[in-house]
């Protein structure tokens, strides 16, 4: 009886595992087959074609993470490779695989061949110089200009290591114009690297616009006869920026203010003049973005000429019963653009949203629909060819984000709108129409401001370190304004500039401006309008780009796989670690985690703001760089400065070797700007010069009584826009600047801050 027992109960668990196992493997077969039916989906509608673009990025990526720069062939054979496996495949169902490996080797392609001709010489250390070269840009700020040079000749530096541009702070007005030869005296260095690890890396933004110096003017700036004549290129862009520079004074003293200075930048895209206070508010209420000549003003430029000039001629039976009005509207409308991208100076984010407002207006010309994602990805690899660099800044980034982030979501109301099969009619009935109108017309201003801020939030995290979630009160109330009141007033009042006829438009437009501005303001003051949001690893940021593209991308309901990456996303980010100390790229300026959870400054003197500026979002940490809060629970002196760490023990910056030796037994960590190897020799964690010099930035995460370093530069990558380190012998033979004096620090700061100070790049907020 027991073994046909056990045979029973070993039956009856055998039959109990296999109607466990139907429903899975049905289960299974469900997924599977709803996987081939949206899959077919994706094919009909033809989707593959907008990875193209993300495949040609994927490329590009590749090459920036190099560690060496790769052989300019590598590129190119690995794309006729590809291309030869798409052919050999082309038959089967896997020859689309080759096509986009064939697209990724493109791209690594671009990305090599626009280094090796770009090719921008860079200064190697700071230092003062007389130069002399053509201006070939002027911009006007609160405190000073700044001024563009064309390099014509830099004493003490070799003409093949000359660089092509220096971007210079000159005190005071210079008496020179756009286009003049000149000669000055300036301290000029190297543009800086990125002022943290994972930061913005100012100096390759630097490489490949041209320039290889920074610094400011020693004196006066002072006109001469050039040897040669100016290229025509710089000379039509010279007047350009000198019309500009005229009209920006003409609209900022019809208006006056803040307003006048921010309805200039509107006009021109010079927004030196707008003050600091006023830029804080734009950020906190989400508004930042109107400033840059960028989408929303190229859209409500070409859309101004398009729809005025479409109703003129609709307006007139003989040419509207006859001709195409709607494709002349387009093609006006492209000319207006384009002639609105050169007189606003042809900046990278303006070019990119011309591109992108001609691939789109370009596709009414040929009967296609303007507004899709086919034409977006167009554009895309035209800007990713054309500047393959772009893809790593958050302009490009945050504007397709928002465009195509809008496209997808009113594709899926037009798809949710044709399933419900609504009544027109009876919707409208219990409202009158002009009533129902403005209703619609707001919520849709909602629904865009919402989708646009969502889609360009994780990269706001990324390269700000900031969310403003009152944002989308901010636009809604303040884009209405911009729509219909200043880009119209801004575009009537350029074309009566040269009729004199424009100033009553201009204080229009201010009136204007001025709403903006006061939504800006009361925003700002809103309970969190700013938050800080610590720096989000690599491969988080990657995550959450993956999802976007597959909301974007898939047209089936496949697109809904981003909705889990999304959750994974926001909950990994709350969870990422933040550093215990922040150094600078010089071992002067820290911050360290106290024992009350809150970061502090140890400098002597006062710190950067510019750099403080940098490093406090991107740790979490809303106060400002002038918060008095900084420095308290730190203690300085002429020797340098001691605070207590969260992690237990004290951390010293020290200025001084014979101090520095005296505090070895009572830390756990000591930073100096000092060459003092082996100085310590009691085993506490020491960073000097030479550290500094080889490493750069420093970031230290404190982990099981030890230290995890991360750096902004690795000396083995070896890149033609990075720094080379300094030879052993070099660097411990370099004189030592007196730590305590206050002047190099200042000088370095103000070199440092100029390319980085107003950059598009760094401050854009694309719609």
């Amino acid at each position: 009886m027991k073994p046909a027992q056990s045979f029973s109960q070993a039956e009856v668990s055998h039959g109990s595992a296999t109607d466990e196992e139907r429903p899975l493997s049905q289960f299974a077969q469900r997924f599977r087959a709803l996987l081939q039916q949206e899959w077919e989906i994706e094919a009909k509608l033809r989707t593959g074609f907008l990875w193209l673009p993300v495949m040609f990025g994927v490329g590009i990526v590749l090459y920036f993470t190099a560690r060496e720069e790769p052989a300019l062939s590598a590129g190119p054979t690995a794309a006729l490779l590809a291309l030869a496996l798409a052919w050999a495949l082309r038959a089967s169902k896997f020859g689309s695989i080759g096509i986009g490996l064939a697209f990724l080797a493109i791209g690594f392609s671009a990305a090599s061949y626009r280094t090796a001709t770009t090719g921008t010489p860079m200064l190697t250390r700071q230092g003062i110089h007389e130069a002399s070269g053509f201006v070939e840009s002027i911009d006007a700020t609160p405190r000073r200009h700044r001024i563009v040079l064309n390099v014509a000749s830099l004493s003490e530096v070799e003409t093949k290591a000359l660089p092509l541009r220096l971007r210079l702070g000159v005190p005071g007005a210079p008496d020179v114009k756009p286009g003049d030869f000149v000669t000055l005296k300036a301290r000029v260095g190297p543009p800086s690297e990125a002022a943290m690890p994972g930061g913005y890396d100012f100096r390759r933004e630097a490489y490949f616009r041209g320039i290889g110096g920074v610094g400011y003017v020693l004196g006066r700036v002072t006109a001469a006869k050039p040897s040669t004549e100016a290229p025509l290129r710089l000379r039509i862009f010279a007047r350009i920026d000198h019309a500009r520079n005229i009209m920006t004074e003409r609209i900022a003293r019809a208006i006056g203010g803040e307003a006048g200075a921010l309805a200039a930048a509107l006009v021109t895209g010079k927004r030196g003049l707008i003050g600091e206070r006023t830029n804080d508010d734009l950020r906190a209420s989400g508004l930042y973005h109107i400033v840059s000549i960028s989408g929303l003003h190229m859209v409500l430029a070409a859309g101004v000429f398009f729809w005025t000039i479409r109703a003129f001629l609709a307006a007139i039976p003989a040419i509207a019963l006859n001709y195409p009005i709607k494709k002349i509207a387009a093609g006006v409308a492209m000319i207006g653009a384009i002639a609105y991208c050169l007189f606003t100076g042809s900046e990278v984010a303006t070019e990119r949203s011309l591109i992108m407002i001609l691939v789109m207006l370009g596709a009414i010309l040929i009967d296609r629909p303007a507004l899709a994602m086919r034409n977006l990805a167009i554009s895309a690899l035209i800007v990713l060819a054309r500047e393959p660099e772009a893809l790593l800044g958050p302009s490009f980034q945050m504007s397709y984000a928002a465009v195509a982030a809008l496209i997808a979501a009113n594709q899926i109301w037009q798809d949710w709108r044709g399933k419900r099969d609504m009544d027109e009619n009876a919707r409208g009935s219990f409202l009158p129409a002009w009533l129902m109108g403005i209703i619609l017309a707001f919520l849709a201003n909602v629904a865009t401001t919402a989708v646009a801020s969502l889609a360009t939030a994780p990269f706001g995290l990324a390269h700000f370190h900031r969310l403003n979630p009152l944002g989308i009160i901010g636009n809604t109330l303040a884009i209405p304004l911009v729509s219909l009141v200043v880009m119209p007033s801004a575009v009537v009042g350029t074309l009566l500039l040269p009729f004199g006829l424009d100033h009553f438009v201009w204080l229009a437009m201010g009136e204007g401006v001025k709403g903006v501005l006061f939504v800006a303001e009361k925003v700002a003051l809103m309970e969190g309008a700013v938050i800080a949001v610590p720096r989000m690893p690599t491969w988080l940021f990657a995550l959450i780009i993956a999802a976007i593209l597959f909301f974007v991308g898939l047209q089936s309901r496949l697109r809904w796989i981003a909705l889990p990456m999304i959750a994974m996303w926001f909950l990994a980010i709350r969870a990422a670690p933040i550093p215990e100390i922040v150094v600078d790229s010089e071992g002067r300026l820290m911050l360290a985690r106290g024992d009350t959870g809150r970061y502090r400054v140890l400098a002597q003197g006062k710190p950067s703001d510019f750099v403080l500026g940098q490093w406090l979002p991107a740790l979490g940490d809303a106060r400002l760089p002038a918060d008095p809060t900084l420095k308290q629970g730190t203690s300085c002196d002429a020797s340098g400065c001691v605070s207590r760490l969260a992690s237990g023990g004290n951390v010293i910056l020290a200025l001084k070797l014979d101090a520095l030796r005296e505090d070895c037994p009572k830390a756990k960590l000591i930073i100096t700007p000092l060459m003092a190897e082996g100085a310590c020799e009691n085993g506490a964690k020491l960073l000097d010069r030479s550290h500094f010099q080889r490493f750069g930035a420093t970031r230290l995460i404190a982990s099981d009584g030890d230290w995890i370093l991360e750096t902004a530069r690795n000396p083995d990558n070896q890149r033609p826009w990075m720094r080379a380190a300094l030879p052993n012998h070099e660097r411990s033979n370099a004189p030592a600047a007196n730590p305590t004096e206050p002047a190099p620090q200042r000088n370095r700061r103000n070199a440092q801050s100029l390319l980085a100070e107003d950059d598009p790049a760094l401050d854009e907020r694309p719609q």
